[in-house]
């Protein structure tokens, strides 16, 4: 167990919490209405091309291509293993992850009453991208408090830390940011659904999964499980 790593992660998602609720969350309300207006400006009639670039990034098909880029980063991760059992240890490794993604979405639902709408349904004045493409897309949220896809992008990338080679693990934090970005862009989300929300829950959760023997002991367990179910004796 690393305790200095629970403890700083812990410290710094508590901080988040922080700079939201105090004082009175000006500073997150500013970045917010800053960033959500930068990008919600250049959704018109006359930008053709990037309204059904933007609304194809928001839409269930680019959602399952963001499952299939973390698919290909775990398979690498499961054949740069040396191991010879690395097949059925990545299994658990990622029956582990869903399980914990599970879990932690379970709490967070139950635990957090707050919730607020997406900035698309907040400024009555906003530009909707909906109004414009023809795309079925997402573009709106009547909660969108924490940012549940990014989160579950963070979870995967935590277990990348935890587990996969550096390489890999830096490839899977960009992906964070790079997956996370639409849903911010076309205004389904506010920047701070993701970077204090999303990002809080998943610096005080996550280290006492990985920074213990919890998801070591749970994959280990998982694997010795496989290992029974294909060769028994």
């Amino acid at each position: 167990m690393n305790i200095k790593r629970i403890v700083a992660f812990n410290l710094t998602g508590v901080l988040l919490l922080l700079s939201w609720a105090w004082p009175h969350g000006v500073l997150w309300t500013d970045l917010d209405d800053r960033i959500f207006w930068a990008f919600n400006q250049l959704i018109t009639p006359e930008n053709g091309f990037w309204d059904d670039v933007l609304a194809l990034l928001n839409t269930r098909f680019f959602d399952a291509a963001s499952f299939a880029v973390m698919g290909v980063l775990f398979a690498m991760a499961m054949r740069r293993d040396p191991r010879p059992d690395r097949v059925r240890r990545w299994c658990a490794i990622g029956v582990t992850m869903l399980l914990t993604a599970g879990v932690v979405a379970v709490i967070t639902n139950k635990a957090i009453s707050y919730g607020h709408p997406s900035p698309t349904r907040f400024f009555e004045h906003a530009a909707r991208l909906t109004d414009i493409v023809s795309i079925p897309t997402k573009d709106a949220a009547a909660n969108s408090f924490p940012g549940d896809h990014g989160l579950m992008l963070m979870i995967f990338a935590g277990f990348m830390l935890r587990f996969a080679d550096r390489r890999l693990a830096a490839w899977s934090i960009a992906f964070v940011v790079l997956l996370s970005a639409p849903r911010i862009m076309v205004g389904a989300h506010w920047f701070s659904d993701v970077y204090m929300g999303a990002l809080s829950i998943a610096l005080i959760v996550l280290p006492w999964v990985l920074c213990t023997p919890l998801a070591s002991g749970v994959s280990g367990f998982i694997q010795c499980w496989l290992s029974r179910l294909l060769h028994p004796r």
